[in-house]
């Protein structure tokens, strides 16, 4: 199974997102921004719906929030075969900090801070690694005052203490040892597994992956053990079925699963059978089952749980642990439902061939939705938009679901700030236009690029399995470029004013034009090393700009003062290259054509000019913005009758990082 999910890279990131203001005397009162880590602004996510659910929805709620929050861990170890160790390392001192020194201290937890925001000490977008500010003397001397202060390493002497952590030196403090999370393009000899430090494969290579016969593809590891290659499975166990990998974690997840079931209705409670079999027994064919139910249904409190999203994997095929909980925002959802209706009439007016249209509809399931819980590969980092089910003949047959995520593009709007568009565009009247039709065009673009993009064409009759198989390695790349590229061809288009989502087509276009332009620019500010994207968003964004570039010179480089620039020549001119390359993804995808799309995405979306991002950078270093923001999920607090039955359950809002994560990793009550 595969990706066809989130909003880009640059629509969540590079856009300030505007959606809708909360309740004035609210806003007074609530704080929003936390602090900032190094480039991560902290923000704690309000869900005010959550009130006007009904009591046994708030405790389905609740059930659902547990099960995330039970599988968080998973992802760590994914990240990295260490992670583990170095997590509880951290908390451990940070809990323990009696005599440590102060300085030294601030930087372990904001190192902390940051292994918990990205699960791991690579980069959760860029993939590239990062270390501690203090020194390894400085990590191993707070160490054991934590030890002497009773913090449970697990060893038995400080001098067990000081072997494990020299083991883990490398890991930690080695900027270039396994420098990438996930490496598409690595130096010879290693080959993108070997040449990624994720831990979704151990011992071994490309070569041998690629011949050896996945039953679970999606959910295992391809562990090479006394020199044979097995299938590590990730299940709890069940059903006549034995344990595999993750097996204690995934019957937590279970358990909450099971006691949410009470608390829903029937249809929804056999999608959730459908998933609990997959955890204990790993069954494909069950996760399968699972998808068609939940795509085909609309609560109103609903869940992304399990091994989704591709991204970590540099074959594109296994599955990093996502724990999303949300319930549907009635007043807002009438906007992606409109869209939702258009999609016939948009995939008619597709620029590709009429045998790669789809002919046949089931309108995909469009919801505006506040967020209560996302954990593993869903946050504290968040997307603003979310398209799935992945595999394509499950979309082309049952539909899809599309949900814009309205409470985190409010909060990250809080804490955005007009300076980057100053800084970037090329003249005023960018800038007026951003501050007139910003918020609305990436308001548009997100759901464009969800409901309409992802949900688009059709395959080849000639292909006998999933595009993603054929395409391999560069198939997230694509599928991302391609539902980008749809957004932008359709939203100028005077039809979104005719259904009341677009108050001018014609602005919104250009508007979208320019700020995707300087998107390429801006996003070069989390790369601080190297010449390479290996982030399938943002290389799809690269190969989107590059291409436009130099294929049809409707966007140029500027250099204005000392000052580069990305500048729009043409918007009609952009438009027609948007038709264009738009046309060629469909092809590539429908046939399959691996050689063409690797000679795209090498050619335009992987490299760039290094001597252009430092320029980036620092003059984003003065503007002394975060690159990120990552969220502190609101707490559901269960309300209990006498005799301890859960009756109810109450909202909070902790706005405190590092309390949270200490609860989720169970060392705070």
């Amino acid at each position: 199974m595969r990706k066809a999910w989130v909003a880009s890279f640059v629509l969540v990131l590079l856009l300030p997102v505007l959606l809708f203001s909360s309740p004035k005397k609210l806003e007074k009162e609530r704080k929003y921004l936390l602090e900032q880590v190094k480039d991560v602004a902290l923000v704690q996510l309000y869900a005010d719906g959550f009130k006007n659910l009904t009591p046994k929805e708030r405790i389905f709620a609740y059930y659902l929030s547990q099960s995330a929050i039970a599988g968080d861990r998973i992802l760590y170890d994914q990240n990295h075969r260490h992670a583990w160790e170095i997590k509880d390392i951290l908390e451990e001192i940070i809990t323990h900090p009696a005599g440590i020194d102060k300085g030294v201290y601030e930087k372990i937890l904001t190192y902390t801070k940051l292994f918990w925001i990205h699960h791991g000490n690579y980069n959760c977008r860029t993939g590239r690694k990062f270390v501690p500010d203090c020194t390894y003397e400085e990590f191993l001397t707070a160490a054991k005052k934590a030890f002497k202060n009773g913090a449970n390493f697990g060893v038995k002497s400080e001098k067990e203490l000081c072997a494990k952590i020299s083991s883990l030196k490398k890991t930690i403090f080695d900027r270039d040892y396994e420098p990438f999370l996930v490496n598409k393009s690595p130096h010879p000899p290693d080959d993108i597994i070997t040449g990624s430090a994720n831990n979704l494969y151990f011992g071994v290579t490309l070569r041998e992956a690629e011949m050896f016969p996945e039953k679970y593809p999606l959910n295992s590891r391809l562990a090479k053990i006394n020199g044979k290659i097995v299938e590590q499975v990730y299940r709890a166990g069940g059903d006549g079925v034995p344990p595999g990998l993750y097996a204690a974690e995934l019957k937590k997840v279970i358990y909450y699963l099971e006691k949410a079931l009470p608390y829903t209705y029937e249809k929804q409670r056999e999608t959730l059978r459908h998933l609990i079999r997959y955890f204990k027994t790993g069954d494909p064919k069950e996760f399968r089952r699972y998808n068609i139910l939940w795509v085909q249904d609309d609560p109103p409190v609903d869940m992304i749980n399990g091994f989704i999203e591709v991204y970590k994997d540099a074959r594109g095929i296994k599955g990093a642990y996502e724990g999303i909980v949300y319930f549907r925002n009635e007043k807002e959802t009438a906007l992606m439902k409109k869209i939702a209706k258009l999609a016939p009439y948009f995939e008619k007016k597709a620029p590709w061939l009429d045998k790669y249209k789809k002919k046949k509809f089931k309108p995909p399931v469009a919801n505006i939705v506040d967020i209560l819980m996302e954990t593993g590969d869903g946050g504290p980092i968040s997307w603003g938009g979310i398209n799935l089910p992945n595999a394509q003949d499950i979309r082309e047959t049952y539909g899809s679901k599309s949900i814009v995520l309205q409470n985190i593009t409010e909060g990250r709007r809080k804490v955005s700030s007009g300076l980057l568009i100053k800084e970037f565009a090329f003249t005023p009247e960018e800038v007026e236009l951003q501050k007139e039709y910003g918020s609305e065009a990436s308001r548009l673009l997100v759901a464009l690029h969800e409901v309409i993009g992802h949900g688009s064409g059709k395959k080849s009759p000639k292909l006998k399995g999933d595009p993603s198989e054929y395409l391999k390695n560069y198939y997230s790349t694509l599928e991302e470029a391609r539902a980008d590229l749809m957004a932008l061809w359709n939203i100028g288009d005077p039809k979104l004013k005719e259904v009341g989502v677009a108050s001018n087509p014609a602005k919104l276009q250009e508007q979208a034009y320019r700020a995707y332009a300087r998107a390429d620019l801006l996003q070069l500010r989390v790369i601080p090393e190297g010449n390479k994207i290996e982030e399938d968003h943002m290389r799809a964004t690269h190969l989107i700009v590059s291409y436009l570039r130099d294929k049809i010179k409707a966007v140029k480089v500027v250099k204005k003062n000392g000052k580069t620039y990305f500048v729009v020549t043409s918007i009609k001119k952009m438009r027609e290259g948007v038709g264009e390359l738009l046309a060629k993804l469909m092809r590539i995808k429908a046939e399959g054509d691996y050689q063409a799309i690797k000679r795209l995405v090498d050619k335009y979306g992987t490299y760039f000019d290094p001597a252009l991002r430092d320029e980036v950078i620092a003059r984003v270093k003065k503007l002394n913005l975060p690159n990120y923001t990552a969220f502190v999920m609101p707490k559901l607090i269960p309300i209990k009758d006498k005799s301890g039955k859960i009756i109810d359950v109450k909202i909070t809002y902790p706005c405190d990082f590092v309390k949270e994560q200490l609860e989720f990793a169970g060392k705070v009550k």
